[in-house]
């Protein structure tokens, strides 16, 4: 049995999601093929942090900018979608807050100085079960639950088959496939391309704790409000794709994130999720170069941040818009 809407999306993590979103809002008919199981956005504190995600990287202020015109994409898309966007900030609890302070400024960002460290408005987040699911329901958009092992095409029609002999075809494809491995059957450019992703290993625990009324982060550590607590993460381990949580790392994290806090609790569940990076570590956005296929891949661990930006670019792409500023950024074909 085989159908045939306007655009599939393959993947179901946030940039897949906020792509067919993005579409169906637009009027397209979109199928979304979630192969099922947790993904790296829902392993997620659903930061958007253009501020302190800019703090401990050595980025310039025209990346810095760039993070910041991404987040500001979200008010009108979560209006459009139902989405509750969290502004409440977020605070630094890192070493010299004095030269943390300066650093935000020179980059652009609002940040004072707390008997605490730092604290600025520039950061926000989203609830991720919630949002996730909200994205899932959109009207226009189609979930189906299936694993795609073959991806074959050509300029008429994109042929997409499930390991359980389901068969979709249309004449648009978007890859939001995480860090996963090429599908088979991608044209050699597109597989090279994906194949080039760095998957980054990253785990996070859920400890019940009283929440803090924003995220707290400090040096390679973040506790952030939770459903039932807190989330305290930050793990980044290039290279590795292994599901099997590290318990002397979750200890180490959880200490460092109640540190954080001047708490004391049990430490919950820790989830690990695979991210995927690019070689400068922004998302692929847009067309491949084969006709009717499109990439929504790759935003290191800044995928709730840009997930609105990349799925207009994605779209327009789709439409045959003229390209918005920041697409050249996010071009798939840039690395060529």
């Amino acid at each position: 049995m085989a159908s045939s809407p306007d655009v599939i999306v393959i993947g179901a993590g946030v940039l897949g999601l906020c792509t067919a979103a993005e579409l169906a809002a637009r009027g397209h008919a979109v199928t979304v093929i979630d192969p099922g199981g947790p993904n790296a956005s829902s392993i997620a504190a659903g930061m958007i942090a253009p501020a302190l995600e800019s703090l401990p990287e050595d980025v310039t202020a025209d990346r810095a900018a760039l993070l910041k015109r991404a987040r500001d994409v979200w008010p009108a898309f979560a209006e459009t979608h139902g989405l509750t966007l969290l502004r409440e900030g977020a605070d630094w609890r890192g070493p010299d807050p004095e030269a943390a302070l300066a650093r935000l400024v020179e980059l652009g960002f609002e940040a004072r100085l707390t008997p605490t460290g730092l604290t600025t408005t520039d950061d926000w987040r989203m609830e991720v079960a919630p949002a996730l699911k909200a994205l899932a329901r959109t009207s226009g958009v189609t979930m189906v639950r299936g694993q795609v092992m073959r991806l074959t095409g050509d300029a008429r029609r994109w042929r997409v088959e499930a390991n359980d002999g389901r068969v979709w075809f249309s004449p648009t494809v978007v890859l939001a496939t995480g860090a996963g491995e090429p599908v088979a059957g991608l044209p050699e450019t597109t597989a090279a391309i994906v194949g080039a992703i760095t998957p980054i290993r990253g785990q996070l625990t859920f400890v019940a704790t009283p929440t803090p009324p924003r995220v707290v982060r400090g040096a390679g550590v973040y506790a952030a409000p939770g459903e039932a607590g807190v989330v305290i993460g930050a793990t980044m381990e290039p290279g590795r794709r292994d599901l099997e949580p590290d318990p002397e790392e979750a200890r180490r994290q959880v200490a460092a994130g109640l540190a954080l806090l001047d708490a004391t609790a049990e430490a919950g569940p820790t989830r690990v999720g695979i991210r995927g990076a690019t070689a400068d570590g922004l998302p692929l956005a847009g067309a491949s170069g084969e006709p009717g296929l499109h990439l929504a891949l790759a935003p290191r661990r800044n995928g709730w941040l840009m997930a609105p930006l990349v799925a207009a670019i994605t779209a327009d792409g789709i439409e045959g818009r003229p390209p918005m500023a920041d697409a050249a950024a996010l071009d798939p074909l840039r690395f060529a």
